[in-house]
Order: C-alpha cells, then structure tokens, then sequence
C-alpha cells in the first residue's frame, strides 16, 4: 500500500494514450474534482508523457507509466492502422499477458476508492476485481468505434464485443456533449475542456502578434504531422500563424511561430488567443475552441466513426470551415480562412462540463472522497 499523508484523498485516473485529447478531458474533471474535495491526489496511470500531465494540472499527482488501453494505432493524425491495432488489441485484452493483473495491483496499491477511465476499458475492469467505485468519462467508446470503422474489419467486431461488456461495467457514467451514442442511465455534460489561465492578449505579445493583427493557431493534436506548407505562411498579408508540434524549438520567421508539444504556452491558452483554429477534429481541440469562441477551419478523418458526429457540432455551434487533407497539405486551405478571419469572435458564457461532471461523481461517490 502507498503511504498517504494526512488528509490525502487518493483517486485513481486511467487515461487513453490515444493522442493528447482524453488525457486533456480527465485533466479537466480532475482539476474540477480538486476543487470540490480538499487533498484531491490523482494517480495517473497511462503511456501519455508526464510533461503533459505537469502542464495541465495544478494538484500534485502522481504517475503510473503503465499500458492502459490501445484505441487506435495512427500512421499519421488522419489515417488509422486496423493491422496494428488488431495485433496490440490481442495482447492487450488477453489474460496471459497480464497487462489488466499490473494495473489492478497497481490501483490496488494506491489504495484508491474511485478508478475514473477516459476511455480505457481496463480502468473498469480493475475497479471491478478491487471493488473500487468506477467512473467512465466519454463521449465515445472503442466497440462503437470499432463497429463504426467503414469497411467493417472482423477482428475488430470481436474486440468490441469484449469491450461493450467491459464498458456497460461502470458504476457511474459520463457522456461529455458532443456523445456519439446515448447511453440509458448516462449522465450527461457539456463539452469538458482544460480552462484557459492568461490573458489572450499577454499570450498574442509573448508570441510577437502585432496588435490588432488576427492569429491562427494550427494543431494536429498529440500525434506528430509533417507540416508540408509553413514556408507560405512567413509572409502572410494578414495573420500571424502559431504551430505547436511544428518544431522541436521555438522559433519564429515572418509571421509563422513554430512550438515544440512541450512549451512554454499552455495549449488553451494558445487557442484562447487564436481568432482561428485549424487542426484535425479531436474532441480537446472541439472542446477547446468552442470554449474559447474561437473560429474553426477543421479537416476531417474519413475513416473515424467520431468525425461527422464534431463536425456536425462544429458546424452548428461555431462559426466554420471544412478543408480537405490535400489542400492542408499544399497551402491551398489559406483561401478558406478569409471569412472565417473577417467574423466577430463569439463571445460564449462559460458552460463548465468539467465541474458539472465533478459535481455528478461528488453526488454518487462523495462519501468515498473524504
């Protein structure tokens, strides 16, 4: 058992590790959930770097290095590979390989009383053979995912029926909006994201934006991307362009500013400043530019079940633009960004998902978090 000091609340927080965008929701509800239960001490078990952890929470926490869930295998942000997944989801989900008995003693350790997974399935498994309380946070899960996948891959459907039954397992369920299937018994949220901490205009003068210029922000989220066109946007007539995971220092020429993934700028910091995003269609980038009332120009993944359920909230919600992957790749995408650039930001009240998702965890298990 790991020696908790005095007052030490612990709770267990199995993460994803595909991409950055789960990792940025469960930062959010634990952030959140500190906020309600003094001595709050997460203990992260995922693949997903600490740094990211260390930029995104304010509450000391500890970390587990350990596999926790497999998604989906990227060749790149846009394309998925079915082989490789198959193959890790094969040694993940098998008994003999003793990938779910390391986590669950593990949790077992911390003694823990509450195991919240976004959106490995093995954090409710665990929770289960401990009899800890369990907390799913989604707005997807993988059997959906791999029912979804066009065209059907039969290994795939094997692996989702397995998983169904691992996710039906959760004590308490959270749908964060934009969900993708209704679930009966699931509680519903709005969109969940990590809150910016600076002043938008503090962060436009420490990246160098002239005042009064616009700024567009490019992500692709946690997987890496081969940016092909930033030499065109040196010399850009109008905005200043901000890429972080462009390169592995900051640096800056013309109006192009390139970031390493791990900076110096909290990444909702950087959206909240941006007049325009432009990235793929993850759920953290979604969450966060529609909090931030940010435009979006979005490139969507054709083969991802998820992708047409963001886009149509993207759609309806923000002002937008769909761009396709080959005019991402040659530069062409800047034409689409002129209207988007000459709109009025949306001023958006705050909806806070993640306090309302910490809040319904409080009313269920609260008297395990004391």
């Amino acid at each position: 058992m790991v020696k908790r000091r005095p007052g030490e609340v612990p709770v267990a927080v199995v993460v994803s590790a595909h991409g950055f965008g789960h990792a940025a929701r469960a930062c959010a509800v634990v952030e959140a959930l500190a906020s309600l239960c003094p001595g709050l001490h997460p203990h992260i078990l995922t693949t997903v770097p600490r740094w990211f952890f260390d930029d995104s929470l304010t509450v000391p926490f500890t970390m587990h290095r350990l596999r926790t869930d497999v998604g989906l295998v990227q060749r790149t942000p846009l394309e998925e590979d079915l082989e490789a997944t198959v193959r890790r989801l094969d040694v993940l989900l098998a008994q003999a390989s003793g990938v779910l008995d390391r986590l669950t003693r593990r949790i077992d350790r911390t003694g823990c009383p509450v195991v919240i997974s976004d959106i490995a399935p093995l954090g409710i498994a665990a929770a289960g053979r401990l009899g800890a309380a369990s907390v799913l946070v989604e707005n997807f899960t993988w059997d959906w995912i791999y029912r979804g996948i066009d065209p059907p891959h039969p290994a795939l459907l094997g692996h989702a029926a397995a998983m169904a039954e691992l996710f039906a397992g959760a004590d308490l369920h959270l749908q964060t909006e934009p969900a993708c299937r209704r679930w009966s018994g699931a509680v519903a949220v709005p969109p969940v994201a990590r809150a910016s901490r600076t002043n938008p205009e503090l962060i436009r003068r420490r990246l160098g934006v002239p005042a009064g210029d616009p700024m567009v922000l490019l992500t692709m989220g946690g997987v890496g991307w081969d940016y092909r066109a930033l030499a065109a946007l040196t010399e850009h007539p109008r905005a200043t362009f901000v890429v972080p995971g462009g390169g592995r220092a900051h640096r800056r020429r013309g109006r192009l500013v390139v970031l390493p993934f791990c900076s110096d700028f909290f990444h909702p910091d950087l959206v909240s400043a941006a007049d325009v995003v432009v990235g793929k269609l993850g759920y953290s980038t979604v969450a966060e530019t529609w909090q931030a009332g940010s435009a979006m120009a979005f490139i969507s993944r054709p083969r991802f079940p998820e992708s047409p359920v963001l886009a149509e909230f993207v759609r309806r919600t923000m002002s937008s633009a769909e761009i396709t992957e080959g005019a991402f790749n040659d530069g062409s995408w800047l034409t689409s960004i002129d209207r988007l650039l000459d709109e009025p930001r949306r001023v958006r009240r705050r909806t806070d998902g993640a306090l309302q998702a910490a809040d319904a965890i409080v009313d269920r298990f609260g008297y395990l978090l004391r």
